[in-house]
């Protein structure tokens, strides 16, 4: 065979030239790519209008701003054993200012203050932190946890309905204080370690949930927590305080929904 001879095999029309093909062979070629062309054209045309544009611009910059969101509360939230710890720090540092000659007017807030935190964090361990826990497997210490929640809150109960000037008011929050201190022994002694070597990965996750669910417990208080705090703490520790809500408001509060 020599270099000017071709060979097609069965199929190759589109490699054949246009003296070999039949006129239904050509018709349908020319057809197909004119229909080729047209969605070529109709998909520019698509692309490249200043309305389509726009819109791929914006949805481009919603999606980049809920990950500048996203990416924002997982730096600035801590994680769950973290919060649990700070919590406990909040309330060891009430307890400290709690004295047998402070005015009564402090002593009250010191004690609202003190209810109302021991209150949520019992609230926030109990529907976040244990359950998570609690996949692991059973756990002594995590086992006795609630019942150690509810004899705190028998305690809340009752200083509620008393007063600093009544006898046995001072004892009582001091039965709350001893009770207190048991437990967050027990939980940074045991659980939380527990909780880190085991949850690594979810920490962080959950710590989000857990700040989600503190603001929404603290929003019916916070008349009530800006008052009691001030009573209670200096004010350097009060605008920290203030500037911590107002940072987690403006994370937590809800996103504009896309327009459709």
């Amino acid at each position: 065979m020599n270099a000017e001879q071709t060979t097609y095999g069965p199929g190759d029309a589109n490699t054949r030239s246009y003296s070999e093909r039949s006129p239904e062979e050509i018709e349908q070629e020319i057809e197909g790519t004119r229909q080729r062309l047209s969605d070529t054209l109709e998909a520019l045309q698509h692309n490249l209008s200043p309305r389509e544009r726009l819109m791929q611009a914006k949805d481009s910059a919603l999606e980049m701003g809920d990950r500048l969101v996203r990416s924002t509360r997982a730096a600035l939230t801590p994680d769950i054993t973290t919060m649990i710890r700070m919590d406990h720090t909040h309330v060891l540092a009430l307890f400290r200012r709690y004295r047998p000659g402070t005015s009564m007017a402090r002593k009250r807030a010191l004690v609202a203050n003190a209810c109302l935190a021991l209150e949520i964090h019992a609230t926030l361990e109990e529907e976040i932190f244990y359950p998570a826990l609690a996949a692991f497997g059973h756990d002594e210490v995590l086992d006795k946890s609630k019942p150690e929640h509810d004899q705190m809150r028998r305690h809340i109960d009752v200083l509620r309905t008393s007063d600093p000037t009544d006898v046995g008011y001072d004892d009582t929050f001091r039965e709350l204080m001893r009770s207190v201190l048991h437990h967050v022994a027990d939980e940074e002694s045991v659980l939380l370690p527990r909780a880190e070597e085991l949850m690594g990965d979810r920490l962080g996750e959950l710590g989000m949930q857990m700040t989600m669910r503190r603001m929404e417990l603290l929003k019916p208080h916070l008349g009530e927590v800006a008052v009691t705090t001030a009573k209670s703490f200096p004010v350097a520790t009060v605008a920290l305080a203030s500037g911590t809500l107002a940072l987690a408001w403006l994370l937590l509060r809800p996103s504009r929904t896309r327009p459709s």
